[in-house]
């Protein structure tokens, strides 16, 4: 699966009663606070079958992580997923741990090193995900090219069977008073001996296909078309409060069903 067995590493352990209520969770608080929750139908990931996948993705707010959790359940769900975070937020959210990620320092040789070494272990395991929001810091997606750390191209430069999967997301608001989160796949790109690359080839190749697949799914933002997109998370629409409660008194009174969203096209 890897380049070579990885010592002195920790896996996370992973407490499946915890990250299914965390999971629960997850999907209802997304439900509260974004209109829905979209995939692109077009293009759908590879079957990678049991390779390791490292799924890469832009980092345009603080929904990222929970959109992921979103996603893998929805789309990996016979899969393990793990992903690195800063040290010291994971020092203030310790419970973080033993949903699948580990803690990096971020700036520093040491940090650099202990993703690397703790990343690859990951990957050696049966049917392992590695999702890494590779720009390191919040960024607006038109941000041409993305940015991306090295630390992926490292990655690459050291595994020999793996995929890596660009991972677009964007969330704006349509015509509703909350947000879509729109996610799209860009094309994958196959590792098949990672010392064929250097590190920075590495990088700059899969900082290619994210920004192609950003571009894509900007396009299809602007279009405002959700028959593109398969929803996987429905969420709240409608204005809320006094005038909400209005339309659905008189609905009821006339005997009719509500569609409380602004456009007429509940998620």
């Amino acid at each position: 699966m890897s380049a070579s067995p990885v010592h002195n590493a920790e896996v996370p352990r992973v407490s499946k009663p915890l990250l299914a209520w965390f999971s629960r969770y997850a999907r209802g608080y997304c439900r509260k606070h974004l209109h829905a929750v979209r995939l692109v139908r077009e293009p759908q990931p590879p079957d990678g079958g049991a390779r390791p996948l490292i799924v890469v993705l832009n980092h345009p707010s603080w929904w990222d992580p929970l959109l992921g959790l979103a996603l893998a359940g929805a789309r990996f769900a016979d899969r393990e997923h793990y992903a690195p975070i800063d040290a010291d937020a994971l020092g203030k959210y310790a419970f973080l741990g033993k949903l699948g990620l580990f803690p990096v320092e971020r700036g520093t040789a040491r940090g650099a090193a202990s993703f690397l070494r703790t990343s690859r272990a990951v990957l050696a395991r049966p049917r392992a995900t590695l999702w890494i929001t590779a720009q390191g810091h919040f960024a607006d997606p038109r941000l041409r090219p993305p940015g991306l750390q090295a630390g992926v191209g490292r990655l690459a430069h050291r595994l020999d069977d793996a995929w890596i999967l660009p991972l677009a997301v964007e969330l704006p608001f349509w015509e509703e008073r909350t947000p879509e989160a729109l996610l799209r796949f860009g094309d994958p790109v196959r590792i098949e001996r990672g010392g064929a690359l250097t590190a920075e080839a590495w990088t700059t190749l899969v900082e290619e296909r994210l920004g192609a697949a950003q571009d894509a799914l900007a396009d299809l933002a602007l279009q405002r078309d959700a028959g593109a997109f398969e929803t996987i998370l429905g969420g709240r629409s409608g204005i809320g409060g006094v005038y909400d409660a209005w339309r659905r008194l008189r609905a009821r009174f006339r005997g009719e069903r509500l569609d409380a969203s602004h456009g007429g096209k509940a998620p």
